[in-house]
């Protein structure tokens, strides 16, 4: 990066986050560095364009995303890199998100930077990797991929499974006690909004699949799959949120108190609007 930095563009997923700090530190530095010289170097007129796209009030198209490429100083493979970043952080859909973060992932520098967005991306893609980190908390459990592949339903693979095993380890899910056992860790794999965001999206498409399959290979005395279509008023909608996150908080209790765990289960539970926000709501 011939501005100087101290910001390495292959550290960050969020290009507007990458500007505000590439902002920041030519700041620190004591350079000579204004919204208004930005706009010379990339070559734009809006001297206070930069300053809408860091705060979100303003996107890139590809054509300008060269542009700011260019006004941070940014070499080749960093240009191409952070063009495809504002693709990612801009994809209206998950396929286009997905497709971006792969296209992302072909950078070298950035798998060096983000070691751990492999398993990351592998634990919310495939269903079977949380659920053999919840294997571990049956008595029965044994740290054999052809038992752990059989465990499941639907059966999965022993590399897989082997596989799967690795991607928790890495992560610190999963972990050796004193005597070599696998047990659980309490480190949990952070999700959310932000650029990680599109792992949790992912990991929630994965599970509705498997409610669909449920559907059909599952028994009807062993599966719970109901929905309800209501009105309400926004108020209400706001509360039904809340309650929802009380629920899911009061759930995981109860499986604490029931004791020793004898099966894995997922629960999924959606709420989404079937209609418009209606004008003037809060």
């Amino acid at each position: 990066m011939s501005t100087g930095s101290r910001v390495h563009i292959f550290d960050y997923l969020d290009y507007r986050a990458f500007l505000r700090e590439f902002y920041r530190d030519q700041k620190e530095q004591g350079r000579p560095f204004s919204f208004r010289a930005f706009a010379r170097r990339a070559g734009i007129r809006s001297y206070n364009y930069l300053q809408l796209v860091m705060k979100g009030e303003r996107d890139l198209s590809s054509r300008m995303a060269m542009k700011f490429a260019l006004g941070c100083g940014l070499e080749a493979n960093e240009s191409e890199y952070f063009c495809e970043l504002v693709a990612f952080g801009q994809a209206k859909t998950a396929d286009e998100r997905n497709r971006a973060y792969e296209r992302i992932g072909r950078f070298r520098p950035f798998r060096l930077a983000h070691r751990l967005e492999p398993a990351q991306a592998a634990y919310h893609e495939c269903w079977y990797v949380p659920a053999i980190r919840e294997l571990l908390a049956l008595s029965a459990f044994r740290e054999d991929p052809r038992w752990i592949a059989t465990a499941l339903e639907p059966a999965i693979s022993p590399s897989q499974a082997k596989a799967a095993l690795t991607t928790l380890c890495d992560l610190g899910l999963l972990v050796r006690d004193d005597a070599g056992r696998l047990r659980q860790a309490d480190t949990l794999v952070t999700t959310g909004a932000g650029p990680h965001g599109h792992h949790i999206v992912n990991y929630h498409r994965a599970m509705i699949a498997q409610a669909i399959r449920a559907l059909d290979e599952v028994p009807r005395a062993e599966r719970d799959i109901s929905s309800v279509t209501l009105s309400i008023s926004e108020q209400g909608l706001s509360s039904l949120y809340e309650r929802i996150a009380a629920f899911r908080k009061e759930i995981l209790e109860m499986a604490d108190a029931f004791g020793q765990a004898e099966r894995v289960v997922q629960l999924n539970i959606q709420l989404f609007p079937l209609s418009a926000k209606k004008d003037g709501s809060p």
